[in-house]
């Protein structure tokens, strides 16, 4: 491949970024990608699998930039794929919890009941 073969084939790549955050680390990966390339290529791409072992692409959700999508979905430049851990407990659950053991939340999530410092 000459120079300017080479030229054209890295302006004709696409550059995402792949994250994933854990309680104890967090990482954005940079990715280049040709065009077209979808989430779950990305990921596989990006070397995240290797780093988290826990990582399950058949349980745990992506997205672009918050939003859910499919692994299928294509990516444009400039995308951060998110990748998302299950969720320990459920929100409505613990709220229900919370009701009926007569317990308020404020705004801001304490408990009401807790003195203001």
């Amino acid at each position: 491949m000459n120079e300017s073969e080479t030229a054209s084939a890295e302006t004709e790549m696409i550059q995402v970024e792949v994250a994933y955050a854990c309680p104890e680390r967090q990482v954005i990966l940079p990715v280049m990608l040709a065009p077209g390339a979808t989430i779950e290529r990305a990921i596989e791409q990006s070397g995240v699998l290797s780093e988290f072992p826990e990582i399950d692409l058949g349980q745990n959700k992506v997205g672009i930039f918050g939003k859910l999508s499919k692994k299928t979905a294509e990516l444009k430049a400039g995308d951060r794929v998110e990748i998302y851990r299950p969720l320990l407990a459920d929100p409505k659950e613990v709220r229900r919890r919370r009701e009926a053991e007569g317990k308020r939340m404020k705004k801001g999530g304490g408990d009401a009941d807790e003195p203001v410092e």
